[in-house]
């Protein structure tokens, strides 16, 4: 290791020049801030790793943040961890940044091995340039898709660049006397989750502990960084939908609608409100989360291909930790969803 460089762990006390770090940095994101620690601190079964690597003057060169994911409990638990790095790692431009980075990461995974099977890095910008250092760790690149939708020009714009069908599925929305509610109370983030579990279910897709939800909104609500929307007609409850909220961004997050009100456009008119709502309000862009793996086949990737985005392949990273643990903890896995889901 360069001398003069240290790996330290960030907490509250370096809390503002990490905040400032990733607040300036031109691909700062909420899941590299400390709001998302504490989120993660008080999810159940998530552990976050926050590293950060600084010079003799305590300068941040490159910071990460990682949350450890736990389905089982106990000795169980260490075949079901995953790390997940969403959004980063962070560096400063020029050799030093990159020289911090190769640093950084070879701390990580001497923690990452202890604690998980594999690490995944999900992208949510072009992180080519740091390509060949993390292929020289161990970390192998897989295509990834995603749709980013450009806030920053009028609504008629906007709504000009969607496909027809999804504006026709709109407009039938409206007629159908179908509202947006924006959560403003605790109590109905407990609706909110039973839609989008439902959802996930229904998917056969394991679904976060439902503090996680909570922990979201009464951490990062108050501080316009989530937003979380109901979908109601008459009087059902029948789409939920959240979005995290960062220094311009708009993140979609978490969606889920009752499939035996399909017909009312849920998900679309969901879409269309955040769109609407965030047009000329300080916002640039949308992400739209993932559009998966251009050689597998996802349902979801042509809903929101249809909205007009920009169609991005920022791609991911997978280091496997334990080989043998992954194995076992895949068809574990494969058990799990025929029981269980």
């Amino acid at each position: 290791m360069n001398n003069e460089y240290q790996v330290i762990s960030l907490g509250e006390e370096c809390r503002k020049d990490w905040s400032e770090f990733v607040y300036n940095h031109p691909h700062g994101n909420i899941f590299q801030t400390p709001e998302m620690r504490v989120v993660y601190e008080r999810t159940k079964n998530y552990e976050p790793i926050s590293l950060a690597v600084v010079d003799a003057n305590g300068e941040i060169l490159a910071l990460m943040q990682a949350v450890v994911i736990r389905s089982m409990k106990g000795f169980l638990g260490s075949f079901s961890a995953r790390s997940i790095i969403q959004g980063g790692p962070l560096c400063v431009d020029g050799e030093m940044g990159v020289e911090a980075l190769r640093i950084l990461m070879e701390k990580y995974d001497k923690f990452a091995k202890e604690k998980t099977i594999y690490t995944q890095i999900r992208n949510i910008w072009d992180t080519s340039k740091f390509y060949s250092i993390l292929k020289e760790l161990g970390y192998q690149y897989e295509e990834h898709l995603n749709f980013l939708i450009d806030l920053d020009r009028s609504e008629e714009n906007i709504w000009r660049d969607i496909h027809k069908s999804r504006r026709k599925g709109i407009n039938r929305s409206k007629k159908s006397g179908l509202d947006v509610e924006t959560i403003d109370n605790e109590k109905n983030i407990k609706m909110f989750y039973e839609i989008v579990r439902q959802t996930y279910r229904n998917a056969k897709v394991p679904i976060d502990d439902f503090s996680l939800f909570e922990s979201v909104f009464r951490l990062l609500s108050a501080k316009n960084m989530a937003k979380f929307y109901l979908a109601k007609h008459e009087s059902v409850y029948v789409g939920a939908r959240a979005t995290l909220n960062y220094n311009g961004l708009i993140y979609d997050w978490f969606a889920g609608s009752l499939h035996t009100y399909s017909s009312l456009y849920i998900n679309e008119r969901l879409v269309w409100h955040i769109l609407k709502e965030s047009t000329n309000n300080g916002y640039h862009t949308f992400d739209f989360g993932g559009a998966g793996n251009p050689d597998k086949e996802y349902g979801v990737r042509e809903f929101k291909r249809r909205f007009g985005g920009m169609m991005v392949n920022y791609g991911r990273y997978k280091k496997i930790h334990s080989h043998i643990k992954m194995k076992i903890a895949e068809r574990g896995f494969e058990a799990y969803r025929k029981v269980m889901l």
